[in-house]
């Protein structure tokens, strides 16, 4: 009975529909989120998270926390910088890079800026704006398929 409702509460698996998170997530790669990851803590810059849309709750993306509460965030060129100092995205590969200008906005309590790994076509923060905490649904903490890519986040 416990397991299932781990299972049921805890846990969600998840396939991935699309391109936005490439390298990092590719189109119909398997994960698992830890729904319970936010029940005491709170998500993190760095973080994968799974979320609602904003704009259409039915949905459900996969994107990269950027920014939190009381942060500014603006992009020049393609480069994000936080409260002024250039973000450390060694993780978007060079030729999926953005080359646009945004912001600066800060992000204000409870809400969140997220963002695809592939910025050139992610939509994300940049387009439909910020994410209210509610719209978080947990951590992404496994990449279970396929087998032979399978890795801890």
């Amino acid at each position: 009975m416990c397991l299932a409702l781990i299972a049921t509460f805890g846990i969600r698996i998840v396939r991935v529909v699309g391109f936005s998170m490439e390298p990092t997530i590719e189109n119909h790669d398997g994960l698992l989120v830890d729904r319970l990851a936010y029940e005491l803590g709170s998500p993190r810059p760095g973080d994968i998270v799974s979320l609602y849309h904003p704009h259409d709750p039915d949905r459900v993306l996969i994107k990269r926390v950027i920014a939190e509460s009381g942060d500014e965030v603006r992009i020049v060129g393609g480069l994000v910088y936080i409260n002024g100092k250039r973000l450390c995205d060694d993780y978007v590969d060079p030729s999926f890079r953005s080359h646009e200008n945004w912001g600066p906005e800060r992000v204000p309590d409870g809400s969140y800026f997220v963002m695809g790994d592939h910025r050139n076509l992610s939509s994300d923060s940049r387009e439909w704006g910020l994410v209210p905490t509610k719209y978080i649904i947990g951590k992404v903490k496994l990449r279970w398929w396929p087998l032979q890519h399978l890795t801890i986040f």
